[in-house]
């Protein structure tokens, strides 16, 4: 085992309890998490053999994450989201913060797939536009209209401060941009 080699399991080491919260967010289900988690990080291994992926690591795995994310729900349109919270078994308290903020999952249960990808984008990762359309290869304009009609939808079924909270956020992008 080389020095790659051992910055290789050492980022792996210290990097994929982040990386398993950041596709439960993205995914709303642990086990689509370790799926995308374990997937990004083979792929990830194999750009490091070649000399790429070395240099920002964890920003190869998370955009290997969304985009495996969006590709794996265009192959699956016709499922049909669950109103039953994932199952808990991730010892993980960051993970376990996000798995019991039900009012958090039943809010995003009411969009789709590309729409939550983009708001967890836009807000967990803080990514701006340009960013966002190229981790899901789609234009910025569409980001900020899957943006827009994901918030409209949300602030039609919930008035919690937290989801409510994003129209603020997301009102100082638009002046800004």
């Amino acid at each position: 085992m080389g020095p790659d080699d051992d910055a290789f399991v050492r980022f792996v080491t210290e990097r994929s309890r982040s990386l398993l919260r950041y596709g439960y967010v993205l995914a709303g289900d642990p086990h689509t998490a370790a799926d995308l988690v374990q997937e990004a990080l083979l792929r990830l291994r194999d750009a490091w053999d070649r000399g790429k992926g070395r240099e920002h690591p964890e920003a190869y795995v998370r955009t290997t994450m969304s985009r495996l994310h969006v590709s794996w729900w265009r192959r699956r349109r016709g499922e049909h989201l669950t109103g039953l919270v994932p199952e808990r078994g991730s010892p993980d308290p960051g993970l376990r913060r996000v798995e019991d903020d039900t009012g958090l999952w039943q809010a995003l249960e009411v969009l789709g797939r590309r729409q939550r990808a983009v708001l967890v984008l836009r807000y967990y990762e803080g990514l701006d536009d340009d960013e966002i359309a190229d981790v899901l290869g789609i234009s910025r304009g569409t980001v900020r209209s899957q943006a827009l009609r994901a918030l409209r939808r949300l602030r039609s079924h919930v008035t919690d401060d937290r989801i409510v909270s994003l129209s603020v956020v997301d009102n100082e992008r638009s002046t800004r941009a």
